[in-house]
């Protein structure tokens, strides 16, 4: 399942607070700009919702880190989960098989990383679009969950992300300020 909060601006961090572990909590703090805890804390929110509403889990979650830093829940290692944040909106995927989720404003189209991380089809994609900002976002995000579910993270070569791919769904908000994309683990042949 996925969710996605993407009023933000009506998210009170201080009373959020107590709603954390304290390890997440912790990690929240940690970072200096007041926007970056809001999400970081609102992601953390729409997971403890997400386990609440497909697994009847109660419990703040803990986390573990994999081999390439993905983060499995304590005592439910059977759940998969990714989240993503943008200035706009936190994004959560909860499924029983692993998942990735990416979710991005769409900011003004650069055409140099642009070239730099999209092969030929792709960019013919983009220079077609009326939205080229919107049309590059799509595809990024699709790229960053394919990369999120393997545990991967971004890595020099970003052309090659979506060959053989078809197992990702894309949605672009009604407004076109973000997007988000959710990989499941399923490759084609």
């Amino acid at each position: 399942m996925i969710y996605i909060d993407d009023r933000l601006d009506l998210f009170d961090l201080d009373a959020s607070l107590s709603l954390l572990s304290d390890e997440r909590r912790e990690r929240v703090m940690r970072y200096r700009n007041e926007g970056d805890r809001k999400r970081s804390a609102a992601a953390y929110i729409l997971l403890c919702k997400a386990l609440s509403e497909e697994y009847g889990i109660e419990e703040k979650p803990l986390f573990a880190y994999g081999e390439h830093g993905k983060p499995i829940i304590v005592g439910h290692e059977e759940i998969h989960f990714n989240l993503s944040h943008c200035r706009e909106a936190v994004a959560c995927a909860v499924a029983d098989e692993p998942i990735g989720i990416d979710i991005e404003s769409v900011h003004r189209y650069n055409e140099q990383l642009a070239r730099y991380t999209m092969n030929d089809s792709e960019m013919e994609e983009i220079l077609s679009s009326e939205r080229p900002d919107t049309a590059f976002t799509r595809l990024w995000t699709r790229k960053e969950a394919v990369l999120k579910l393997t545990g991967e993270g971004l890595r020099t070569n970003m052309k090659d992300v979506l060959s053989g791919r078809e197992d990702i769904t894309t949605t672009v908000s009604p407004d076109e300020r973000y997007v988000y994309s959710v990989a499941k683990d399923k490759l084609t042949d």
